[in-house]
């Protein structure tokens, strides 16, 4: 009776722990959805080159990121055609948003500081999408969409 005892707790044992196995197998078997970020820019002067540098290096070391930067208020200001750093006048800006355009970053401008600014959309760089409310893109992004986001 005892040696039926311990194989039924040495098989209770053995199938638990078989089980336990199945679910990582399969997780492990299953591809994982590539990360989503929205980088927000709400003041080009303090946040567009850190910004842009981080976007470089966050697709450096993960480049199926999905990026999103969406930028309002003095933060549209970094894709005005020929823009660039006020620090440091040799960084162009236009050149560092094509090459993160062509790595698949969108560059979203919100529509209501345009109005407010009294800025036109032929001001832009082309790399530049155009979006009715910055806050509602950053809001969208986040709740429905489950992007991540960082504020360089």
């Amino acid at each position: 009776m005892k040696t039926f005892a311990r194989f039924r707790i040495a098989l209770s044992v053995a199938v638990a722990a078989a089980l336990a196995i199945v679910p990582t197998a399969q997780a492990q078997a299953q591809p994982q959805a590539p990360d989503k970020v929205v980088y927000h820019i709400d003041n080009a002067e303090m946040q567009a080159t850190k910004g842009l540098r981080n976007i470089r290096n966050h697709l450096d070391v993960a480049p199926d990121t999905k990026i999103t930067v969406v930028t309002h208020a003095d933060g549209v200001d970094f894709l005005f055609e020929g823009a660039r750093d006020k620090k440091n006048p040799n960084v162009d800006y236009g050149s560092l948003v094509s090459a993160l355009k062509a790595r698949g970053v969108r560059f979203e401008v919100c529509e209501i500081t345009l109005r407010n600014r009294n800025i036109k959309k032929d001001q832009f760089t082309m790399d530049a999408e155009f979006v009715p409310s910055g806050v509602v893109r950053v809001g969208q992004l986040q709740g429905r969409e489950r992007f991540a986001y960082i504020k360089p």
